[in-house]
């Protein structure tokens, strides 16, 4: 029996072959996934952070964003949003698909390739989505002098970082979703928009009403952002807030691997 596809092989690297095909079919929409990449961020970064950005320096100077130009400070939020929605895309939809619309999970646990592999392989993929995505738009940026190469690639990677622990919560709470009648409805109006809207995205988290900020305490976007802030142009963070942004993400990508591996075993068993 040809090595490469003998039952000893699948069983070790299951979690590989699940990536390539998520990657295979990604690939038949490179065109709509890059745009969708550039495309958005670019739509926020000329109306809001040129557009916009000049009437907040005309009236407010740079005091409000930490002492940089507006189109700087929000630059690292829309990075970080590019990273979550990329994520967000490859580990809703795959897993919704695999386990209702499709029911592909099943077929592929028939071999042996287990529920936790089915997981890992379906989040590698997202993280390839991730990593395209950011790295194109950060290119963006450098190219048009919002960041700099030199001083702004760990912010690119706190990105995908963000991305990684978003995605791998969702994976594991969209594994548990059994009817989507209003599901994706829910996700992207009291999730995604509020997220997007209340994290500190187009101001300090801390010029928010007291009773909203902890929308952004509890955000991915808003510990993303402001790590992307640190690294991308030398926010002042002190270090325990850093080490609180860090931990914040990382126990997020645990747990939501975690559950992800339990609801994935659990379901195909069924």
């Amino acid at each position: 029996m040809n090595s490469g596809v003998s039952v000893e092989n699948i069983r070790r690297n299951g979690a590989l072959y699940v990536a390539e095909s998520r990657i295979r079919q990604m690939s038949k929409w490179k065109g709509i996934i890059t745009l969708v990449a550039v495309g958005n961020p670019l739509f926020y970064l000329v109306a809001i952070g040129i557009g916009i950005g000049i009437l907040v320096t005309e009236n407010s100077g740079t005091s409000g964003t930490g002492g940089v130009e507006y189109i700087v400070f929000i630059a690292p939020a829309l990075l970080a949003n590019t990273a979550l929605l990329g994520a967000m895309d490859e580990t809703v939809f795959p897993v919704m698909e695999g386990f209702k619309w499709r029911k592909m999970f099943y077929a592929i646990n028939s071999t042996p390739i287990t529920g936790p592999q089915i997981a890992l392989g379906v989040f590698i993929a997202a993280l390839v989505r991730v990593a395209f995505s950011v790295f194109l738009y950060w290119i963006f940026l450098v190219a048009f002098g919002v960041l700099s190469f030199q001083d702004s690639w760990m912010a690119m990677v706190v990105a995908m970082y963000g991305g990684a622990a978003f995605g791998a919560l969702m994976m594991g709470v969209v594994a548990g979703v059994k009817k989507d009648d209003y599901f994706l409805t829910v996700l992207g109006r009291l999730v995604i928009t509020p997220l997007f809207l209340f994290s500190g995205t187009f101001f300090p988290l801390t010029n928010m009403p007291i009773y909203l900020q902890p929308i952004g305490w509890i955000s991915p976007l808003w510990h993303t952002t402001e790590l992307g802030r640190y690294f991308g142009y030398g926010q002042e963070i002190s270090g325990s807030m850093l080490s609180i942004h860090f931990l914040f993400l990382t126990a997020m990508l645990v747990a939501g691997i975690k559950i992800a591996n339990i609801r994935f075993t659990n379901r195909l068993l069924k």
